[in-house]
């Protein structure tokens, strides 16, 4: 009897022992990868082995004349603006969002390149949302680009604080001309007017999604990415090069 007792009191040990490493197997995390990490303006960041899940509150972490005047981020503009236009600011205030951006972990390139929509198509280092080159319905920038702030930002109607055109503030504070800015949904990286010798970027030199492929810091392989350009479309050309992920807010 005492040799049976034994044996189940030996079977129910294997049997808890085999449940927790199963539980703890399910429970694990992937890694996110670190050049991800990058992106500091995230509230946080996740990977499911499928999609890099971002979320941001859209708050810049530079000034703007966007803040409302009591917040420590306001600050008074008026001059010069983006592609030498007087500023006159717009009737919008920077609102805190909640967006999600669900991005493919592993980029590829897609046959159908969709088209970028109206809103937001990807995040920037600092957890602003890109926009494409349109303001409205086919309209053009052209009146939008009086509204960017000294950075070269602007919040919509909804308060959405975005970046059209190149984001001077990482581009001369937080990082380069040539240094990593963000990604696209994508998952494809965006990179600044630069390369890293210094040399500028046209749009010439960039195919009609507004992108090519090498070597970078971040993808020593080499990899496809988009930049930034002084001219339009400014990051996004005729759609997306690869499998857009989902925006949710």
């Amino acid at each position: 009897m005492r040799h049976l007792q034994t044996i189940l009191i030996l079977l129910l040990v294997v049997v808890i022992t085999s449940c927790s490493k199963n539980s703890s197997t399910s429970t694990s995390t992937i890694a996110v990868p670190a050049v991800y990490l990058k992106i500091y303006g995230a509230t946080s960041i996740t990977n499911d082995g499928t999609y890099i899940t971002i979320k941001t509150n859209d708050l810049p972490d530079h000034k703007s004349v966007y803040y409302a005047t009591n917040n420590a981020l306001y600050e008074a503009f008026s001059g010069i603006t983006f592609g030498g236009n007087t500023f006159a600011k717009n009737p919008n205030t920077i609102i805190e969002q909640s967006v999600t951006f669900k991005i493919p972990v592993n980029a590829k390139v897609d046959a159908s390149h969709a088209a970028t929509p109206l809103g937001a198509i990807g995040i920037a280092l600092n957890g602003v949302p890109f926009f494409n080159q349109y303001a409205g319905p086919n309209q053009p920038l052209t009146n939008e680009v009086v509204s960017f702030d000294k950075y070269y930002g602007d919040p919509q109607q909804s308060g959405m604080y975005h970046y059209h055109v190149e984001p001077l503030y990482l581009t001369t504070v937080k990082s380069t001309k040539s240094g990593l800015l963000g990604f696209l949904l994508d998952g494809f990286p965006v990179y600044g007017p630069q390369e890293e010798d210094g040399s500028l970027v046209t749009n010439a030199l960039l195919d009609v999604y507004h992108g090519h492929t090498h070597k970078t810091i971040d993808y020593p392989n080499g990899i496809y990415h988009y930049h930034f350009t002084a001219e339009a479309p400014y990051l996004n050309g005729s759609g997306f090069y690869g499998t857009p992920g989902t925006i949710t807010q």
